[in-house]
């Protein structure tokens, strides 16, 4: 039964009901109006620029701007690190995309093989979400233009121009300044991206030995970011003009070496193993620091294949060791420095004679020489480098601590703070040492100093120590400290540790000692093998040839002959001018045997290159000629007038 309709008894009553259904009606919908109306002056007026960022930030996205790695230069400014320009493609890995398939389109592209795909494909597992991975780097334009043209087919996948370290003189410097690799999951930082996101830029690169290690955070400088247009897709379409933050780029680091000196002595090494060391005598500046054979650091920098690595590592003469800071060796005759200036200091006269017959009985064996030398004093000893002088006047100094507190006053046994980790330091033995080292046999035994007294026995030593000795024999006045970085982005740098004070050594001892070490380059053990041909400028030195297996190693002179391993280490050590000294060297060879014939040479040539660049020295060997001209006397060459010294 359908429900009977309302009846209004009247009709104003009618009328009232539907007023008052229609105010209400009305009351509501302009009471919706309002609140929209005030809603929309909200958003306009109040948030507009709320919002108005937010639609910026979904058309225009900050990409982090990689900041130049800071350059090496050279004492002259010659560049030895630096960035280049590069080509290169990189992916990100993202849940929505396949990284197989567009890594199989970009095979078609480019061409590389299955072995490189397999492995991007590996790293894109191993990188955090997001994180882009280099596919390809340093492409020629052909293959880049390719790609970038089918880039936006390619999600993920994207095609620019980056940067890449790029050292000019690769193997003379590789040691010193080191070279840089890859991030890997042990440089990122604990916190992620958040703190260092630099980190996760697809060809960003960390230091990883020598100083491109040592000062790594300094050579990043801080990155910057540039605002770019996107679309929908978040594929980037143009620059957007305003609101880049520049980046600023890394430090420029200023060293002391001469890229002259450390090419020469990279050519004169040719395929000998071993070292060289020049350093200012004064300032204690180092010009040169090689260690050969060496290696190209640019294939370190895109990284090298397992098959080169491992060729560096069989190589017998170990092209991937420092061997001027990390390796120590027998310094040999070089050491009888050592032992001349504890006798002197210990009030053995230089006027004491020992006799050479070429062998000498003592402690139930015979100790042997090069050749009888006959009745010598200590100048002639040092000139002629009698090993049957040293054993007798080590003995008559009464043991191994007067030796070895002179051999540390001069620099030895000890690491230098210029900015290279993997220094080993030398061992000079004391009477403490055998009792620390040897428990089983702790006492120094008397046949255990005629061994040290030339410079064998526990006695071992690195390059770098051989020169610091050196220069301060040539420089007795302080005690010389090797520097090896000039300054950090153009500020002075200043070593962790002062320089050291006084020698506390008798000048007149050291003077005789440097006026026997010229005798050695002019008529002993380095004559004809030392000669600069600088006219008047000369060098003094010390040559020395450590027995580095047995007394039946090598064969011939001085362990020269036989198998390579088994021969002779050989040592020359020298400053010059001998009369004014102003630069120290130690050059080791490696199984070099003789170390006149093998090291002595090469630091002539090394030598020469610092003389011939001092303004001071070259006015000394330039030879006047008619018609105002000069000839230098390191070859004849011709060169602009000199006004007198």
């Amino acid at each position: 039964m359908s429900r009977p309709p309302i009846i209004f008894a009247e009709p104003n009553q009618r009328q009232g009901v539907f007023h008052r259904r229609a105010f209400v009606l009305a009351g509501v919908a302009a009471s919706g109006f309002a609140a929209l109306v005030v809603r929309l002056a909200f958003l306009q007026l109040v948030e507009a620029r709320k919002y108005r960022l937010q639609s910026l930030d979904n058309e225009v996205r900050l990409r982090l701007e990689t900041p130049p790695r800071g350059r090496f230069v050279d004492r002259d400014g010659v560049v030895l690190a630096t960035n280049r320009p590069v080509f290169r493609v990189y992916m990100s890995r993202q849940p929505e995309i396949s990284p197989e398939a567009a890594l199989e389109r970009l095979q078609v592209l480019t061409g590389f093989d299955e072995a490189h795909r397999q492995l991007i494909l590996s790293e894109m597992q191993a990188a955090p979400a997001g994180a882009p991975v280099v596919v390809l780097e340093d492409l020629g334009w052909r293959r880049f233009a390719r790609v970038d043209v089918c880039a936006p087919e390619l999600p993920g996948v994207t095609a620019d121009v980056g940067a890449i370290r790029v050292y000019p003189l690769p193997a003379a410097f590789a040691h010193v300044i080191g070279y840089v690799g890859k991030v890997t999951a042990r440089d990122l930082p604990p916190g992620g991206d958040e703190d260092d996101p630099i980190l996760f830029d697809p060809g960003f690169r960390v230091g990883r030995a020598g100083l491109e290690k040592t000062f790594d955070l300094a050579l990043r400088g801080r990155p910057g970011a540039r605002r770019v247009e996107v679309d929908s897709r978040g594929r980037v379409v143009r620059d957007y003009a305003r609101g880049d933050l520049p980046a600023t780029p890394g430090a420029e680091i200023a060293l002391t070496l001469d890229a002259d000196a450390q090419s020469r002595a990279l050519e004169v090494f040719g395929a000998d193993s071993g070292a060289a060391i020049m350093m200012d005598c004064r300032s204690g500046d180092v010009l040169c620091m090689l260690s050969a054979p060496s290696f190209d650091a640019n294939q370190f920098v895109k990284g090298v294949t397992a098959g080169a690595y491992q060729a560096l590592t069989d190589d017998p003469r170990r092209p991937l060791l420092d061997k001027t800071i990390s390796a120590t060796y027998p310094p040999g005759s070089t050491f009888k420095t050592m032992v001349a200036l504890a006798a002197l200091a210990k009030g053995i006269p230089a006027s004491t004679v020992h006799v050479c017959a070429g062998a000498w009985s003592w402690g139930g064996r015979v100790w042997h020489c090069d050749r009888a030398h006959g009745a010598i004093d200590m100048h002639e000893a040092i000139v002629q480098s009698c090993d049957i002088y040293f054993y007798q006047l080590a003995l008559q100094i009464g043991g191994p601590d007067a030796i070895a507190g002179m051999a540390r006053r001069f620099g030895l046994g000890r690491r230098y703070p210029i900015g290279l980790a993997g220094q080993r330091p030398g061992v000079i033995p004391d009477r403490a040492y055998k009792r620390r080292n040897f428990p089983k046999d702790p006492v120094w035994h008397p046949g255990e100093t005629p061994s040290m007294g030339i410079g064998q026995g526990y006695v071992n030593v690195n390059a770098l120590e051989q020169c610091v000795m050196c220069a301060r024999i040539a420089n007795p006045g302080a005690a010389v400290e090797p520097r090896l970085v000039r300054s950090v982005g153009g500020a002075p740098y200043r070593q962790p540790e002062p320089p050291a004070g006084a020698l506390g050594v008798d000048p007149a001892h050291v003077a005789f000692l440097r006026a026997a070490m010229a005798e050695v380059v002019t008529r002993g053990t380095a004559a004809g093998q030392a000669d600069l041909g600088l006219g008047p400028v000369v060098m003094a030195g010390k040559t020395g040839t450590a027995q580095t297996h047995s007394y039946r190693g090598g064969r011939g002179a001085h362990g020269a002959v036989g198998a390579w391993a088994e021969r002779d280490d050989a040592w020359f050590i020298a400053f010059a001018p001998a009369d004014d000294p102003r630069y120290a060297i130690s050059v080791l060879v490696e199984h070099g045997g003789w170390g006149a014939s093998a090291a002595a040479p090469k630091a002539r040539e090394i030598m020469r290159v610092a003389l011939l660049k001092d303004p001071a020295v070259l006015k000394r060997i330039a030879l006047p000629l008619g018609g105002g001209e000069t000839l230098a006397a390191a070859g004849g060459r011709v060169a602009s007038p000199v006004s007198p010294a």
